[in-house]
C-alpha cells in the first residue's frame, strides 16, 4: 500500500502539471504580443496568468487579486492585491472598486484581458446599491454551509453583485474583452467559474430564487428582497454590451483526469476516467465509487485490474457538526469506511488548489486498513463523519496529503487504484 500511495501521489502531480496556468496560457499569448493590453483578474489561478501575460505582452495596467494564501507579487505593470477567500473582506471589496473604475474607463480602442479562474467569487465582492459587504459574507457563508452545487451557489451570486454574471464586461464596453479561463466548474460552465465577472449566461433572478427555496438556504431579508425585486439584472448573452466578448478556457478538470490516465499507463495501470464533472454530497459520492471499486475488484468490470478509477468535478457538504476538514478528506472518510478491510484498494482525493475546505490540507490518502488505524488511534470513523470532522481522522493517521497553494484550480482530484 505504501508503494501505491508514492503512486497516487504522482498521478496527482502529473495531473497538476498538466493545468499550470502560466504553460497552458503561453499558445495564446502570440496574438495579444501586437497590442497594449489592459488586465484585470481574480481567481487562486490567476497570479500565474499574470507572470505569463507580464512576461510575453505590453502591458499599460492591470489589476489581479488573488487569496491572502497566494502571497501575491506584483508583475510589472499588473498589480496583484490580496483578499480573503472563501469569504469576502474589506481588501476585495476596495480591489473589486479599482477594478470596477479601471474598466468603465475604457474606450472602443482599447483590449481588456481578464484572467479568470475559481476563488475570483469572493475576491470581487462589490455590492449592489442598498446592501453591503456584510451581506455578501452572509450569503457566502450561507451557501458554502448549504450543500448546494457549484453552479446554483454562482446564479444566486451573480444576483447580489455590480461585479459577477457579466457586468464586467457590460462595464467594459465598447472595448475588446478576451477572456482566459482556468475552469473549476464541472461541465466546465464559464460563466460559472468566478461568478463570470466578464461572461454572461441565461441563469434569470426566478431561478435564482428557485435555487434558494430548493436547497433551504437561510438569508436575511434584504438579500431575498433585492434578488426579489430584479432592479439590476445581470446582463444576458446577447446583450450588446457583451457581442466584444471572447472567451477562451486554457486548463479544466478533464485536462488534468487526461495527464492522470496518461501517468497511470506509465506505471501499468489500467485507467478509467469516470467524469470529470461529479457533483453531490461528498459522502454519498464516495459510496458510489467503492461500489465501482469493489465491483473491479471482485469481476473486473468496467475494467481490468491493476486499475485506477479517476473521477472530478467538485462534491459538496451539508455543514451539520463544527469538525473540521473539507470535502475531499470527507468524501475519503466515507470511501474509507465503504472499503474498510479490502486490502486491494488504496486513493487519494484532494483539491487542486492545494486548500481542502479550511485546514492547510489539500486532502488525503486512505486504504483498506485506514479505518482499522483511526480505531487505533482512539476515534470512530463513523461518528467523526456524522461531525463532519474528517480532518481528524486523517490527521490522527498522519494520511493527510499537504501540498501548500499550487497556483492552480481545477476542482477536485479523485484516483482509486484496485489490484
Amino acid at each position: 500500500m505504501q508503494d501505491d500511495q508514492h503512486i497516487l501521489k504522482d498521478i496527482f502531480y502529473s495531473a497538476l502539471t498538466a493545468v499550470e496556468p502560466g504553460l497552458a496560457l503561453s499558445p495564446y499569448l502570440p496574438a495579444l504580443k501586437e497590442h497594449k493590453i489592459t488586465v484585470i483578474g481574480a481567481g487562486k489561478a490567476s497570479q500565474a496568468m499574470a507572470n505569463a501575460v507580464a512576461e510575453h505582452c505590453h502591458v499599460v495596467r492591470g489589476i489581479v487579486v488573488v487569496p491572502d494564501f497566494r502571497e501575491g507579487v506584483d508583475c510589472g505593470s499588473i498589480e496583484i492585491l490580496e483578499a480573503s477567500h472563501p469569504i469576502p473582506d474589506c481588501r476585495g471589496q476596495r480591489a473589486a472598486k479599482k477594478i470596477l473604475s479601471l474598466t468603465e474607463e475604457l474606450g472602443a480602442d482599447d483590449i481588456l484581458v481578464a484572467l479568470i479562474s475559481g476563488g475570483g467569487s469572493s475576491l470581487l465582492p462589490c455590492p449592489p446599491r442598498g446592501l453591503t459587504l456584510n451581506d455578501e459574507i452572509v450569503l457566502n457563508e450561507a451557501l458554502l454551509k448549504s450543500g448546494a452545487p457549484i453552479s446554483a451557489m454562482n446564479a444566486i451570486r451573480k444576483q447580489v453583485s455590480r461585479i459577477k454574471g457579466g457586468r464586467l464586461s457590460a462595464a467594459a464596453y465598447p472595448a475588446r474583452v478576451i477572456t482566459y479561463v482556468v475552469s473549476d466548474v464541472p461541465g466546465d460552465d464559464l460563466s460559472q467559474v468566478a461568478s463570470g465577472p466578464t461572461i454572461a449566461d441565461q441563469k434569470s433572478v426566478v431561478e435564482a430564487m428557485a435555487l434558494i427555496e430548493r436547497y433551504r438556504i437561510k438569508l436575511p431579508r434584504q438579500i431575498i428582497d433585492h434578488i426579489e425585486g430584479g432592479e439590476d439584472p445581470a446582463p444576458l448573452p446577447a446583450a450588446v454590451e457583451m457581442q466584444n466578448s471572447r472567451v477562451h478556457v486554457i486548463a479544466s478538470a478533464s485536462m488534468a483526469l487526461e495527464a492522470a490516465s496518461r501517468q497511470a499507463r506509465n506505471w501499468g495501470l489500467n485507467p478509467i476516467i469516470l467524469s470529470d464533472s461529479i457533483e453531490g454530497e461528498a459522502r454519498e459520492v464516495a459510496k458510489v465509487i467503492a461500489a465501482i471499486a469493489k465491483n473491479v475488484e471482485a469481476s473486473d468490470q468496467p475494467v481490468k485490474k491493476p486499475a485506477v478509477i479517476l473521477s472530478g468535478g467538485e462534491t459538496s457538504v451539508t455543514v451539520r457538526q463544527r469538525g473540521k476538514g473539507g470535502r475531499n478528506t470527507e468524501f475519503l472518510l466515507s470511501l474509507a469506511i465503504e472499503i474498510d478491510g479490502c486490502k486491494t484498494i488504496s486513493a487519494l482525493a484532494a483539491d487542486t488548489d492545494g486548500i481542502d475546505g479550511y485546514g492547510g490540507h489539500a486532502g488525503a490518502l486512505a486504504d483498506g486498513q485506514t479505518c482499522e488505524r483511526i480505531i487505533a488511534s482512539g476515534y470512530d470513523p463513523a461518528k467523526l463523519l456524522v461531525e463532519n470532522n474528517s480532518y481528524t481522522a486523517f490527521e490522527v493517521v498522519n494520511s493527510l496529503l499537504i501540498t501548500g497553494a499550487t497556483g492552480t484550480n481545477v476542482n477536485d482530484f479523485r484516483a482509486v487504484i484496485v489490484r
